[in-house]
């Protein structure tokens, strides 16, 4: 019973994710999302009191598979970087390939100025990138005591001049990646391809790290997908999602 429970609310957030993606937050209704995924009215009730509480469940599973896949690419042995690197191709495919993902961009849109919400993806992405980026500079793979790039050797004496102190360059180069970052749910947004939402986010990496790293250490680090995607896809490492009965 406990099991058949489980696997009901699944279907649930299933079912959840995909009408709030195509139709929205406010133009989903229990009604819809409930004869999607199989079940009465009623069992929906038994699971989520309300859309709102729905929409917090689907909105948990995008924050746990962002957790998940940080965790396995850090563990995995990737340095700060280059798992911020990896982590943008990761949601610019679970983009196309969850409905979860998209779902909690758009819920956190559309509820935006509405009473707090008990879960926030968007905020769970950009803290995710900002702690990735911390650590990048913790352990030295942001290089913030060299002189700014492109400025003459003779203005590299003066604060100001050599593009302020490491304290400035940090919060630029934070407020730099989490905008580009963002960037990449929105051009999602536009109907791409995956393969070319794949191809933008390689071409932004390719334009960051320079500033970022250096010229001269760029080569150091992938800026395509390909690791990521590989160990999610080895034989028993592919997510499948249990919805009506079946495996998607």
């Amino acid at each position: 019973m406990q099991e058949r429970s489980e696997r009901t609310r699944r279907r649930l957030v299933f079912a959840g994710a995909e009408l709030f993606h195509r139709n929205g937050y406010a133009n989903a209704t229990l009604g819809e999302i409930a004869g999607a995924a199989g079940v009465t009215k009623g069992a929906l009730y038994f699971h989520f009191a309300s859309k709102d509480e729905l929409a917090d469940a689907v909105q948990q599973r995008g924050c746990g598979l962002l957790d998940e896949a940080v965790r396995g690419l850090l563990d995995g042995g990737d340095s700060p970087l280059q798992a911020l690197i990896d982590t943008t191709h990761w949601l610019a495919r679970t983009l196309h390939e969850d409905p979860a993902i998209p779902a909690s961009f758009r819920i956190t849109k559309e509820c935006a100025g509405h009473q707090p919400a008990a879960v926030d993806f968007h905020g769970a992405w950009l803290s995710a990138v900002c702690e990735l980026l911390r650590m990048a500079r913790d352990v030295g793979e942001l290089p913030l005591d060299r002189p700014a790039v492109g400025v003459p050797d003779g203005e590299r004496d003066g604060g100001e001049r050599d593009g302020g102190s490491a304290a400035d360059r940090w919060e630029s180069a934070e407020a730099l990646v989490a905008a580009a970052v963002c960037g990449i749910e929105v051009l999602a947004g536009t109907g791409l391809s995956y393969a070319e939402l794949q191809r933008k986010v390689a071409a932004l990496w390719g334009l960051l790290l320079p500033s970022l790293v250096g010229a001269e250490r760029v080569r150091e680090y992938r800026i395509a997908a390909g690791s990521a995607d590989a160990r999610e896809r080895e034989p028993g490492g592919e997510r499948s999602y249990e919805f009506l009965g079946s495996v998607v």
